[in-house]
């Protein structure tokens, strides 16, 4: 049986898994997003522009903190480094993973999927900043409070990696 805690996690992540299909699927029907962007797959990855800036703002905000943050001045080769520090920096490195993945897969996406297919990268990054808002307000209540952000920022990837897959053993 799974904790109290656990299961609001689920929760959680399965609230982000469902906006994820739910938003791709309107994505796939949405004729906007095909005119706008299905005669030029590789533009889509402009829209990549908002998971870099995700990663330039926690970097900027670890930047901000170390400057007013006496203590924290000198940098992690110098000093222990303060529990708020230590958030931050979890948070910067889980945003890391997430931005490589996203920016490989959504180069991926472009390069294999079909013109009509790539609304999804847009979709995606639209995502990551939502997911990552979500994440970072909630990543210091703990695991709870920042599932449905964690979900939003990974299941877009995850989706598009088993869609690249499957489109390449079917159509390929």
């Amino acid at each position: 049986m799974l904790s109290k805690e656990r299961r609001d996690v689920l929760r959680g992540i399965l609230l982000g898994v469902v906006i994820v299909v739910l938003a791709f699927a309107m994505a796939r029907h949405w004729p906007l997003w095909q005119a706008k962007l299905g005669a030029a797959p590789l533009a889509v990855l402009q829209w990549d522009l908002l998971p870099a800036l995700c990663l330039a703002g926690n970097i900027a905000l670890i930047a901000r903190h170390r400057f007013v943050t006496p203590e924290d001045l000198d940098g992690n080769g110098l000093t222990t480094g303060s529990a708020q520090l230590r958030v931050y920096q979890a948070m910067l490195q889980n945003t890391l993973e997430q931005t490589v993945l996203a920016l490989a897969t959504h180069l991926l996406w472009a390069l294999t999927m079909p013109p009509t297919r790539q609304g999804a990268i847009a979709v995606a990054a639209l995502l990551f900043v939502a997911g990552r808002l979500l994440f970072w307000r909630g990543y210091a209540a703990g695991a709870t409070t920042r599932a449905v952000g964690f979900a939003l920022t990974f299941y877009p990837c995850f989706a598009m990696l088993l869609g690249i897959g499957v489109y390449l053993v079917f159509h390929r």
